[in-house]
């Protein structure tokens, strides 16, 4: 027969007689090519461009696409790389019959096409079915319900042909380097040959213990500055280090110990089991590390997800609390006049006003030291805002009475309470009467960070110019009476009502601000604010939904391949283990002994992992404005509990396919 009919031939033959590797490795291939052609149609969509605030997840899903290049890249070299291992004997028993390396690098080729049309094929086809679906389900995570025509486009399909054919193309080239640089006899002994053991154990091991220190500090002592996000990619790269190594040195030396006691290790389970994880240490080591990696993706993933979707409305409107908000020169309204403006606006678009406060503020940057507000120093993180108020504003606003004597303020913080007695301000010493709860316009965060705020409340509006005083004294101000002058007005209104009526009193105030051009002094859409801010965070959701499934797959994936390549390791063991008097029950109980052992030490660790990571999540999420800690708290207990219930059975049922091997 022809070679290149029969070249062909052999590779899809072996492909199906390895089914039980090249199955899971396809649907995964298939899964990795719907996400990314699903992000692709997304993208490539004209609706994006048409529909409000677009623009905001369309942002977010470019983003995303790239890191999913960053993920799938690695993840498919990984799962080829296990295929090429698995099929060493049996390329090497082809170069044995006489075929030349050339040849099986052709059937190799051949092996990679097939795989890349069987991928492609089944990755757009799903793509073209669920794409709509998922497209939908976007939208309603921006808050934009929309009859979508979702359309198949080409630019998604030759994206989607393109990154995967780069992709495929690594893996056919490491495959034929690996057939290149081996000999018959090697290939033919590769699967069967033990490991040796690591050197520098010790170190390693200290070392693995160091770096993961150093993350778990970095994460830990994570506070919500400039350096987040730079801290954050330092404590992965230290944790995942720190965690390879570890496993690879620990792993050693804690099977040693076993082998040391005799009592323990001579008996015919445990002598199988630790022998054999010895006699593959470091590829026991890799798949071990790999696992917890990817369970602490998935679990953090999942909080990460789920607490941004619980929190989403109480981060827009934390940022965002009025409906509409209008700044004026002081002076120039009366609030008789103000008030009955906003009736008429109210009435001709059906809505009623759930707040409506009418007060003047003045706002300054200042560095505080102790109980001393001072001028900004040069370090931008060091400047706090904070905002005057004259206390017949904050009774109107509060619908409180409070009263306060000459020099008594009272005093709020947006993040931690300070417990101040006094405090001075620019010189001037100012006595706290009242550390305040709340104020309505600056919600509590509850604790410190970028964007932590103060007000403070003085007595009448005399007070207030000694205190704008002090700081234009302070901060050299020469025009005094100007700088007293320039007060402003703030109008806030919280609206009840039907969605179109808000909308249409929110364009109306806009309109009636802006008629005032000469006192005009700007002016925030609540309503469309918030929905931008859904819009970038819905992207955010979507991309963390589908992160975390394919996080979830890759751990699947990686287990399943761990547990069917120790099952073809170990079945030779087993099956001498039999011939001198092992029966069944006792090889299942090896197996389930296996899994005490081992496979509950990457849970262990990726839940040590999330504990520790979860101090730096509480700080991203607050540099998203969520300071909700109850709900971070409550939400990675939940997803801990469930991660170890769907890890249990993942493996479990892995295990099955184990067992079944061996036995």
């Amino acid at each position: 027969m022809n070679k290149w009919k029969l070249l062909p031939r052999m590779a899809a033959k072996g492909m199906f007689q390895n089914g039980t590797v090249y199955y899971p490795y396809v649907m995964a291939g298939i899964f990795s090519a719907f996400t990314w052609f699903a992000f692709s149609s997304i993208l490539s969509n004209d609706l994006m461009a048409r529909i409000p605030r677009g623009a905001y997840a369309w942002m977010m899903l470019s983003i995303g696409r790239v890191l999913l290049g960053l993920i799938l890249i690695p993840f498919l070299y990984y799962a080829n790389s296990f295929l090429v291992k698995r099929r060493t004997r049996e390329i090497g028993l082809y170069s044995i019959l006489g075929l030349e390396k050339r040849h099986i690098g052709l059937m190799l080729l051949c092996e990679s096409l097939i795989t890349y049309v069987i991928v492609m094929a089944g990755g757009i086809l799903l793509g073209v079915a669920l794409s709509k679906l998922l497209f939908l389900f976007l939208l309603w995570l921006i808050s934009f319900p929309v009859e979508a025509d979702f359309v198949f486009t080409w630019q998604a399909f030759k994206s989607t042909l393109l990154f995967f054919a780069v992709v495929f193309l690594i893996n056919f080239l490491y495959g034929l380097v690996q057939v290149g640089r081996s000999k018959p006899v090697e290939l033919l002994q590769g699967s069967r040959k033990g490991e040796k053991e690591p050197r520098f154990t010790v170190i390693y091991a200290m070392l693995g213990v160091g770096f993961l220190a150093m993350g778990y500090a970095i994460s830990i002592r994570s506070s919500l500055d400039s350096m987040i996000f730079l801290n954050f990619f330092l404590a992965v790269f230290w944790v995942v280090l720190g965690t390879y190594l570890l496993f690879t040195s620990g792993s050693v030396l804690f099977l040693k110990l076993l082998k040391k006691k005799k009592g323990f290790y001579y008996r015919p389970g445990n002598f199988v089991t630790v022998s054999g994880m010895l006699y593959r240490m470091k590829k026991n080591a890799a798949g071990l590390s790999n696992i917890c990696i990817f369970s602490t993706m998935v679990v953090i993933t999942l909080v990460c997800t789920v607490v941004l979707y619980l929190g989403l409305n109480g981060i827009t409107h934390h940022m965002f609390p009025y409906d509409v908000k209008i700044n004026y020169a002081a002076g120039n309204f009366s609030q008789e006049e103000i008030r009955e403006k906003a009736g008429e606006i109210l009435e001709k678009n059906g809505v009623q006003a759930k707040r409506l406060d009418i007060y003047e503020m003045r706002s300054f940057s200042c560095s505080l030291t102790g109980n001393r507000f001072q001028m900004p120093v040069e370090d931008y993180e060091e400047d706090f805002r904070v905002v005057f108020l004259a206390l017949e504003d904050y009774n109107r606003m509060s619908g409180e009475n409070k009263a306060l004597s000459p020099g008594q303020v009272l005093f709020y913080s947006q993040g931690s309470d300070r417990g101040f007695e006094s405090l001075e301000f620019m010189g001037l010493s100012l006595e706290v009467a009242q550390e305040l709860g709340s104020i309505y316009p600056y919600p509590k965060a509850g604790r410190d960070g970028m964007g932590t705020g103060y007000a403070i409340v003085v007595r009448d509006r005399e007070a207030l110019a000694q205190c704008v005083a002090a700081y234009a004294k302070e901060s050299g101000v020469s025009d005094l009476a100007g700088f007293l002058e320039s007060s402003y007005q703030h109008i806030g209104i919280v609206l009840e009502g039907s969605e179109a009526g808000k909308k249409g009193a929110v364009s109306d105030f806009i309109q009636w601000g802006r008629e005032n051009q000469e006192i005009y002094a700007g002016h925030y859409d609540g309503i469309e604010e918030r929905a931008q801010l859904n819009a970038m965070y819905g992207g955010l959701l979507f991309i963390g939904i589908l992160f975390g499934l394919i996080f979830f797959m890759c751990l699947l994936l990686v287990m399943y391949y761990k547990q069917i390549s120790e099952g073809y390791e170990d079945r030779g063991s087993f099956e001498i283990m039999q011939k001198v008097g092992m029966s069944g029950r006792e090889i299942k109980s090896t197996v389930h002994r296996q899994i005490l052992l081992v496979f509950f030490l990457p849970l262990a660790g990726a839940l040590a992992h999330t504990a520790a990571g979860m101090f730096m999540v509480e700080e991203l999420m607050a540099a998203l404005q969520m300071f909700n800690g109850r709900l971070i708290g409550f939400c990675t207990v939940a997803a801990s509990l469930i991660f170890i219930l769907l890890y249990g059975v993942s493996y479990l049922a892995t295990a099955k396919t184990y067992y079944k091997i061996v036995r």
